[in-house]
């Protein structure tokens, strides 16, 4: 039994499901109430990864277990504390799904510092291991929804600077692959889309998919600092404006990961888009 935890995301929502298609049984967790769209027949167990015990009931029988900061960016978790619940269950395979900036933005607290100490935790947990670490995910453009609904318009700042974003139902296939045997146990992955992508060419490919135009204006980095602030800590804004502004080498390479994993390329922005079309209508 596989047991998946921030289930209700857009890497878990995906891993549930294709868990699910590919006859597993498993255990969806979240904090929340199950999620509408949970398939038929999968258990939904609430938990809450900052009091590990509350994991207990969940584990139950588990055999693998994908580990996702439940949206906390690993604040305010003790992975150790987490993995030990899980190894006295009897798990004997995790999944983690990192960060990219554990390896290209090191000195940030925010974007390599937190995932950093998970990373250790797991490698020392005696547990067989899998590390995910994906760049920008293609869901961020989730953010753009509500102005492409009511005005057909992207505001982003670095309108013309690409990035290779990451579908998260790429993730989710390749933890699957990872969390139901051994062939890739002690490997880190980086997972990264198949180009760069600038905003500009975002908002082009949600347009494509709506069948009419989308407008792009592009923000001053001041002006995209003030909204990002509104919601995340300085010290993430400022990390984050460096990696969409400046992106370094190593996060402009492209990985072969995904298709080493899958067998074929990475998912592009644009199939994201027209498959997830109904949120920007």
């Amino acid at each position: 039994m596989i047991v998946v935890t921030g289930a209700t995301g857009n890497v878990g929502r995906s891993l549930v499901r294709a868990l699910a298609e590919a006859g597993e049984r498993l255990t969806a967790v979240s904090r929340g109430t199950a999620p509408l769209d949970l398939p038929r027949g999968i258990r939904h167990v609430r938990a809450d990864l900052a009091a590990p015990e509350t994991l207990r009931p969940a584990l139950d029988g588990a055999e693998a277990l994908f580990l996702h900061d439940g949206g906390t960016g690993g604040v305010g978790l003790d992975p150790r504390a987490i993995l030990d619940v899980a190894g006295a269950a009897g798990v004997r395979r995790v999944v983690l799904l990192s960060s990219q900036g554990v390896v290209t933005r090191p000195e940030s607290q925010s974007h390599g510092g937190v995932m950093r100490a998970a990373e250790e935790a797991v490698r020392e947990s005696g547990l067989a291991w899998t590390i995910l670490r994906p760049g920008v995910f293609a869901s961020n453009a989730y953010a753009w929804a509500e102005s492409v609904r009511a005005e057909r318009t992207v505001a982003a700042p670095f309108g013309d600077v690409g990035i290779p974003v990451i579908d998260p139902a790429d993730i989710a296939e390749v933890a699957a692959v990872a969390l139901r045997g051994d062939e890739h146990v002690g490997h880190a992955y980086v997972l990264n889309g198949p180009a760069a992508v600038t905003p500009r060419q975002q908002a082009e490919a949600i347009g494509a998919a709506l069948g009419e135009p989308v407008r792009f204006v592009e923000l001053t980095r001041a002006e995209a600092h003030a909204v990002m602030a509104a919601f995340i800590p300085e010290p993430a804004v400022q990390t984050s404006l460096a990696v969409l502004g400046e992106p370094n080498a190593a996060e402009l390479r492209l990985s072969p990961d995904v298709e080493h994993v899958l067998g074929r390329a990475p998912r592009s922005f644009a199939e994201w888009a027209h498959r997830n079309v109904d949120a920007f209508r």
